[in-house]
């Protein structure tokens, strides 16, 4: 499918790998002027054909700055992906045992970034009609699951997004959001890795926790969601071939949420 891309400009966020490195690859291939934002600008984004930015999103300054680059480089903004995320820092402990420092850095980076990313995008973003997608989590829709910070953090990205659909869609601005289940990314297969640590939290071997998790939460598809697969979705999403979808959460996570 002609997803009519060509020549559109967009600014991806978490670019460095995984999800984010995957639909900077789908837009590239597209035909769309990219701009790949990451704290650390990997070998693979450097090579994906997008313009690399590094950029610490998780400080008050960080969002501003990174579109004020990223119109520098691409002159105008179509598409917003705020990818941005803490898989891989998340807090497995109890909740009396997060501390205040552990809440902010989860609504810094999972939460804030977003918010302050789209607020500085969003002026481009009107004047040429475009598209936001933000990623959240299945954990939005499954917070008794825990982590307890990452989880309401993804909660409030997914609420954000609803509200700036209603707001903005009236004035050309089509805002939506992805939510993942587990996807076949580093944040689970690292040996240092958020799947390391929820394996030696539940007295498994890691390997044996990534061929258990898709049966033990419930995924139907019996696999991981591979990260081209989200990134298919979202630039979709992003495109005129949307261009009825607008304020909905669209769940990838294999079946693993039950509820409608």
């Amino acid at each position: 499918m002609d997803l009519h891309l060509e020549g559109k400009t967009a600014l991806v966020t978490g670019a460095s790998r995984g999800i984010g490195l995957a639909v900077v690859n789908s837009l590239v291939r597209e035909g769309v002027r990219v701009v790949g934002a990451s704290r650390t600008v990997t070998a693979e984004l450097k090579d994906s054909g997008a313009f690399p930015v590094a950029v610490d999103l998780s400080t008050p300054e960080g969002g501003a700055a990174l579109v004020e680059q990223a119109l520098a480089e691409l002159g105008g903004i179509d598409i917003l992906v705020n990818n941005v995320g803490g898989g891989d820092t998340i807090d497995l402990g109890s909740f009396l045992d997060i501390d205040e420092a552990a809440w902010q850095n989860a609504f810094d980076v999972n939460f804030f970034s977003a918010v302050r990313t789209t607020r500085a995008a969003l002026p481009a973003l009107l004047e040429r009609r475009g598209a936001v997608v933000n990623v959240s989590s299945m954990g939005a829709r499954m917070p008794a699951s825990g982590p307890i910070p990452y989880n309401t953090a993804k909660a409030a990205l997914t609420a954000f997004g609803k509200a700036l659909s209603e707001e903005f869609g009236p004035r050309g601005v089509r805002v939506n959001t992805v939510s993942p289940g587990p996807v076949r990314t580093a944040i689970w297969e690292a040996a240092d890795g958020f799947g390391a640590s929820l394996a030696a939290v539940n007295g498994l071997g890691h390997q044996e926790l990534l061929d258990q998790a898709p049966q033990l939460m419930g995924m139907v598809t019996g696999r991981f969601t591979e990260p081209e697969e989200v990134a298919a979705l979202i630039a979709f999403l992003v495109s005129d071939r949307a261009a009825g979808i607008t304020g909905a959460d669209h769940r990838i996570d294999g079946g693993a949420v039950k509820t409608a």
